[in-house]
């Protein structure tokens, strides 16, 4: 059994194959694209029963027209065409869109101080880009992301590729939590002495805003299931349970070969693709469970609806791979990146905002840094130059640390081989060392950070420039 690099425990033999091709570095983030129409996106607040049972006031959403429903919408893109979103900002907060997981150009990318202004209450901002690859992605706000995100503004968003093999049924599934009360009200976001651990969790557990969400698909299909983990703190060690599933894709990034599913830890920021076999019969059930913590719950549940169209695993195809620049590791560079907790306890400012405090920090340096120029990056790279992260997390919690604008291949791990898969979010276990190995194919400034919102607003966030 090969392990993958997200802590999956799948089953299957078969090793990924190197994934190759694609657009010249240049060439794929600066054609000239006509301009579409684009998406008026609005950041607004809204009102939604969370808990199941009440009214929670306060949420925070995006608004599109025609989209019914507080939930954010799906937005579905296609692989190679321009797409272009106007952002609307109707909140008392400023506010920005960051598209997670997509290789765009460093302008469109969202984050406040580097790539972009602020968007007030008031203002708007227009985004263009055309995806290079397809898969599944989400986009959230990269500013007072804890109050933003924790109030509701994650969305999902798929990039689509006309040569994917064709499903009986597609279910998108945003899985977070929520921090209410008894009484269905928003609490405080975070427990200082939690955001110093592994972070503050939700009280409400469950997915596309509801605490365990019933999905209808045909009877002995096959259905692609795409999720994405948009929670700003909780891991999550999912299984399914009554149907047959096989992993199609991580992170956005297709398996050559898809593998027999038998469980798999989604961490916060990053995303899987299933093919379930749903049940032959009418009625029966197939639950998406969640194993942590040690007590098991539902995280959603899909209902066999209809005569059985007799599917079988054995139906699925692979899909399309993404263009990937191959690093040559021999000659690559070094960065070494250790994950560290600080006793500073500062309060300083992260990427729009801070919590009022400092527990985390990347090599020793609290973001921004106590150096003479503390929004110096962390690492200057060339462009189209191989490089590693050599990352190794020093505390006793585990760190999803994201890199934007650009895909790593998993190539080392102290805790055992690895398969070489390709993703832009990598799980770091306690004491664990591990080698990401890149080429630096999009120019601009790059945010590097973990992805339990606590930890990147107390510290341990930085970023590289690729120039």
């Amino acid at each position: 059994m090969h392990r993958l690099s997200r802590r999956t425990l799948l089953k299957g033999s078969a090793l990924l194959a190197a994934y190759g091709g694609g657009l010249g570095i240049a060439s794929r983030f600066n054609r000239a694209e006509a301009a579409p129409v684009p998406l008026d996106i609005e950041a607004r607040t809204t009102a939604a029963v969370l808990d199941g049972k009440n009214l929670t006031k306060n949420v925070f959403t995006y608004g599109l027209e025609g989209h019914e429903g507080p939930m954010p919408p799906v937005l579905r893109l296609r692989r190679g065409e321009p797409f272009a979103a106007r952002l609307h900002n109707s909140l008392d907060d400023a506010t920005t869109l960051h598209w997670h997981g997509l290789r765009i150009p460093n302008a469109m990318d969202g984050v406040p101080f580097l790539t972009q202004p602020y968007v007030y209450k008031g203002d708007r901002f227009d985004y263009t880009f055309t995806p290079p690859d397809a898969g599944t992605f989400w986009y959230h706000p990269h500013c007072s992301t804890l109050e933003q995100m924790g109030h509701g503004m994650t969305g999902l968003l798929i990039v689509e590729d006309p040569k994917d093999p064709v499903f009986d049924a597609e279910v998108t599934l945003n899985l977070r939590d929520w921090r209410l009360g008894a009484d269905g009200q928003f609490i405080d976001m975070f427990k200082p002495r939690d955001t110093a651990r592994a972070g503050t969790f939700g009280t409400v557990r469950g997915a596309n805003w509801s605490p365990e969400p019933r999905l209808d698909a045909p009877a002995g299909g096959l259905v692609r299931l795409r999720l994405a983990n948009t929670d700003v703190t909780r891991l999550y060690n999912l299984r399914l349970e009554g149907a047959q599933a096989v992993v199609l894709a991580l992170d956005g990034q297709p398996l050559a070969a898809p593998r027999p599913l038998d469980m798999v830890v989604v961490a916060p920021g990053q995303r899987l693709d299933l093919a379930i076999v749903m049940p032959a019969s009418e009625g029966l059930e197939a639950a998406l469970m969640d194993l942590r913590p040690s007590t098991p719950k539902v995280v959603a549940r899909l209902r066999a609806l209809g005569a059985s169209l007799n599917r079988a695993a054995g139906d699925v195809t692979p899909l399309q791979p993404n263009p990937f620049h191959e690093p040559d590791v021999a000659g690559a560079e070094h960065i070494p990146l250790v994950l560290s907790a600080t006793a500073e306890n500062a309060a300083r400012d992260s990427v729009c905002g801070t919590l009022g405090y400092s527990f985390w920090a990347i090599n020793k340096v609290v973001w921004p840094g106590d150096t003479p120029d503390p929004m110096a990056p962390l690492a200057e790279l060339k462009l189209g130059r191989s490089y590693v992260f050599d990352l190794a997390n020093t505390t006793p919690h585990a760190h999803p640390i994201h890199l934007h604008g650009m895909n790593f291949k998993v190539i080392s791990s102290s805790r055992g081989a690895v398969d070489p898969v390709i993703s832009d979010t990598y799980l770091v276990l306690p004491d664990e060392k591990v080698q990401l190995a890149f080429v630096a194919d999009n120019p601009g400034d790059w945010v590097l950070h973990c992805h339990i919102i606590e930890h990147q607003k107390t510290g341990m966030t930085s970023y590289i420039r690729v120039s």
